[in-house]
């Protein structure tokens, strides 16, 4: 969906997010002008209302599963999906309550997992979510199991419609889904669609035709063709091979292209959207871990290794600018204004945010996040901005919100 983003000026105030006495919380103001986009996420379904700052209010902590992993906002913004790896369920946030809504609890089976400390693998379950999709209208979230050597597509629309006998052959995972503070409870097969061992990101296309999965342990990327209407939903129907381990993935519907970023090198793969094979070869520095796009041509990367993010043109790869972050920067995430970058910091225990201007990232804050935050989204209604990070050894979402004025 195609919005005109008005220009305005912006004002953002930031403080410490941890509760402390007032001579500890520090404050600085910024002047940020900025620059039109023709587009924006759907998470925004109409045009914010213009707002010169945005100050910070509270810090919530929510209860959530052992080790969350990743956080996804579906489009309007109302649900936000947890995918929990230690305990292998999908939890359904409603925004506004802040309550699990619905939990999507896998049936555990025996797998071979990975030890990335001692690099070796190790006996584990399976049904582990790692990260997550939605596809056409949000009727579809698609998430990768870790230890399943593939992903599964649940239908949130309608709980019905994933209990449509499997093809012959057909791999499919049982799935148990709860009401938290109720009686009712629902079950169903979902489709295991193999795509590669221990896949991580998965990204579509805009109209929702293909999808695409890095696969860590495989050193490659799988291109799935999506419908949905018959189970399972998608099949494979190309394989990517790329040089070293593979991570996030963005793709750019305008350009026909698709950017992997390359965790175990330092390099990014570019898919060609129409051939399905890689393009070129984009150097950049070390471990480049997540990469968005903004409307701009700018792709913004994390590189986990060497604790840096970077604002790079995604024509040549060559870096703009560079900052950089407390220790292993993972997830990052862009404002819906493409204005301000958000990145959690793993073993570190930071989030960091930073004003992306012309030519340098400005820090705008450091909130202190306990438990290794991994993952975060960004909310954004008329008058507020939360920032929604899962830590994953404390089983917690932390909600950071900022009042728009």
């Amino acid at each position: 969906m195609q919005i005109l983003f008005p220009f305005f000026s912006f004002l953002i105030l930031s403080t410490s997010c941890q509760q402390a006495p007032a001579r500890q919380i520090s404050m600085q103001s910024i002047i940020v002008e900025a620059l039109p986009h023709d587009t924006i996420p759907q998470v925004l379904q109409t045009a914010p209302k213009p707002y010169k700052s945005i100050i910070y209010e509270k810090k919530e902590v929510l209860k959530a599963a052992p080790g969350t992993k990743s956080v996804l906002f579906n489009s309007n913004g109302s649900k936000l999906y947890a995918m929990n790896l230690e305990g292998m369920s999908v939890y359904e946030f409603d925004q506004s309550t802040r309550k699990i809504v619905r939990e999507f609890k896998f049936k555990p089976t025996r797998g071979t997992g990975w030890d990335y400390t001692k690099s070796k693998p190790i006996a584990s379950f399976q049904e582990k979510p790692v990260e997550a999709c939605f596809s056409h209208e949000d009727k579809i979230l698609w998430v990768s199991l870790h230890n399943a050597e593939g992903i599964v597509p649940i239908r949130l629309d309608d709980l019905k419609k994933n209990t449509a006998k499997p093809a012959k052959g057909q791999l499919t995972k049982p799935v148990f889904v709860h009401y938290p503070g109720t009686a009712k409870k629902d079950s169903f097969l979902v489709p295991l669609i193999e795509t590669g061992k221990t896949p991580k990101v998965i990204a579509r296309s805009a109209d929702s035709r293909h999808l695409l999965v890095s696969n860590w342990h495989s050193y490659n990327v799988s291109i799935l063709e999506m419908n949905e209407t018959n189970s399972p939903f998608g099949k494979v129907i190309a394989t990517v091979p790329v040089t070293a381990i593979p991570r996030g993935v963005v793709v750019d519907d305008v350009n026909k292209k698709s950017f992997v970023a390359i965790m175990g090198g330092s390099s990014l793969a570019v898919i060609d959207n129409t051939t399905w094979k890689t393009d070129t070869i984009l150097q950049v520095q070390n471990s480049p871990r997540h990469i968005v796009l903004d409307t701009s041509g700018h792709l913004f990367v994390s590189y986990n290794r060497i604790g840096k993010i970077a604002c790079l043109d995604a024509k040549s790869g060559k870096s703009l600018f560079s900052t950089s972050t407390h220790a292993q920067p993972r997830t990052i995430a862009l404002s819906k204004n493409h204005k301000f970058i958000f990145v959690t910091c793993y073993t570190s225990d930071f989030v960091d945010v930073y004003k992306i201007n012309a030519d340098n990232f400005e820090k705008v804050a450091s909130l202190p996040c306990g438990g290794h935050p991994v993952g975060v989204d960004i909310f954004e209604s008329e008058n507020r901005l939360e920032a929604w990070v899962c830590s994953y050894q404390k089983g917690e979402i932390v909600v950071y919100s900022f009042l728009k004025k």
